[in-house]
Formats: C-alpha cells, structure tokens, sequence
C-alpha cells in the first residue's frame, strides 16, 4: 500500500512526534508497504493535494493540529482512510475539561477540577491546594506542575499567553500511576507507572531512556485490574473513539481508581507505553502498526463531508 505518514507540525510535541515517525516508517517498510514522509505545516493545500495519490494516511501528530480532529476532518472529506479516531472523538478526548464533565455525566470517577480561562479567576471554594494544573488542551504532560498554594498558582499563570488561556486545576490525588489502552476494541495489559525523573509522569519521564520503570503487565490485584480495563473500555465508546486509545488513571491508597485523560494518538516512540502493552499481549511493533493499517484499511470509506 502507499501509505501518507503525516507527523512533526508545529507544536511543542512536534520532536516526540518525529521520533516516534521514525520508529513508524522503518515498521511500515519492514511490512512492504511504500511510505512518504509528510512534516505537516500550516499549508493544508498542501497535505489535501498530496492525500488524493496515497491509499491511506497513518497520522502521528501530537497537540495540535492532529489530536484535535483538524487533518481527520480533511482527510474525511477526501475520502483517505487513516488509523485511529475521527474528528469528533479526537476533539472529545483533547479537551480535558469537556471529556473530564463527559466523564461525570456517566458517573466514571475522575478528579475534581475547575477550567480558569484567565489570570484573575478565582479558585472555587472546595477545590484546595496542592493542585495540579495542566493545560486544557495540550499533551505529554507539557506546561504540568503541581501547586502548593497561591503563590505558586499566580506565578504559573502570569506567563500564560491570553490565546492559550485555558488551564486545567486539578485536585492533586497521592497513589499509583496506571495506563491501560485498548485496541481493536479490546483492552490490553495495564502498565505501572514508576517516576524516575520528577515526582509524577512528566515529559522528561515519558520520554528519557530510564525516565521512569513501566512495568506490564501491572503488579496489581485481578480486581484492581479488572477495573482500570473495564474504566478504559467504557471511556473508549462513551467519547467515541476507534481502533486504538490510551487512559492514564491515578489509583488512591484506599484503591480507587481516577481517570486523568484520553489519547487517541498515543506516543509511538522507543520508550512508549501503547506498544509495550503491545508487546506483553503478543504483538511486536511491526505487528501493532500492521493491525492498526489493516483497521483503517477495512474500514468503510465515509461519504465527503460527513463527519461523525
């Protein structure tokens, strides 16, 4: 097949996102396929030209564009399939707050929290410090920090430029770190997540060699686990999502589980989380790239202009 690889962009995830390009191009050729390398840029004449002449686009964007919906929603009404969600569930899934109330309508447990959209908000009464705050929209745990009172909230937010104000605040819950994907529609092994670098998973832990001991499967009990595969596959239908999704939950010392956040793109590189679960279910990387191209190969083409 002639397949479109769209990555790098222009956000602060774009070199995650040509690592991980890279680990994909090498698999995509080991499997026979022919692959164009696209760094995508603000020209989407561009990216909607080249799509016509390809027989499917594998997209590795993080942030945006790409986590969003936007190259779905082109790519939908040019009728090129691509792996992964469509517009609507990518759109669902990036916006924290949207997704975290979505999370509630359904009764899934997931921290308490507050979206401030500009530096003089005040913080709502119930919701005390330590606090995480956390971009509403990014990824990769970019522009994450932990806050221990006031001071610490209006110097994180005095930087802020007033078109990227909107900020998560996050009740900051002590316990375990747990990621759990599901792909084809079924959840694969959770991983533990042990931070070297830093207090919490942050980008130097994600990405570093040895940024942090991910072990999987997790060394939790079968209810435990039962229940963080369970919570994964019910937030994969309820926003919609398809082919393969990422939940990053928080475990408290009393064992409740909390959902932190969705990816419908999850990292592709050396030290990622999706293909070592891959792994311990029996699919090496060259594996997990051909299963995901095979899901949006087989997939019914949609009619332009229909987004769903």
């Amino acid at each position: 097949m002639r397949v479109l690889l769209i990555a790098g962009g222009w956000s602060e995830e774009r070199e995650v996102s040509l690592k991980g390009a890279a680990q994909i191009e090498k698999a995509l050729n080991n499997l026979g396929h022919q692959v164009f390398f696209l760094d995508l840029s603000p020209d989407l004449g561009k990216l909607a030209a080249m799509a016509r002449d390809f027989d499917l686009a594998f997209i590795n964007l993080h942030g945006l564009p790409g986590e969003d919906g936007t190259i779905q929603a082109l790519l939908d009404d040019i009728g090129l399939p691509y792996q992964g969600t469509g517009p609507m569930g990518s759109y669902l899934a990036l916006n924290k707050a949207l997704s975290k109330q979505i999370f509630r309508n359904h009764h899934l447990p997931t921290p308490d929290w507050t979206l401030i959209t500009g530096p003089n908000q005040p913080v709502p009464e119930g919701l005390e410090f330590p606090l995480v705050a956390k971009p509403n929209t990014g990824g990769s745990s970019l522009g994450m920090a932990v806050l221990e009172n006031q001071q610490d909230l209006d110097f994180y937010l005095k930087d802020i430029p007033a078109q990227k104000f909107e900020v998560i605040l996050e009740k900051y819950i002590t316990g375990t770190e747990l990621t759990c994907a599901v792909l084809d529609d079924r959840p694969l092994p959770p991983i533990l997540i042990q931070p070297v670098k830093g207090s919490f998973f942050n980008y130097a832990s994600k990405y570093d060699i040895d940024g942090a001991k991910e072990i999987c499967p997790a060394p939790v009990s079968p209810e435990l686990t039962e229940q963080i595969t369970s919570l994964s596959l019910k937030v994969h239908h309820i926003l919609g999502l398809r082919d393969y999704s990422r939940t990053d939950f928080l475990v408290d010392p009393q064992g409740v589980p909390y959902i932190l956040e969705v990816n419908t793109l999850p990292g592709m590189t050396q030290t990622s989380l999706v293909p070592k679960s891959a792994q311990a279910a029996g699919l090496d990387f060259n594996a997990l790239i051909q299963r995901l191209i095979s899901m949006a190969r087989d997939r019914d083409k949609r009619p332009q202009g229909r987004y769903e």
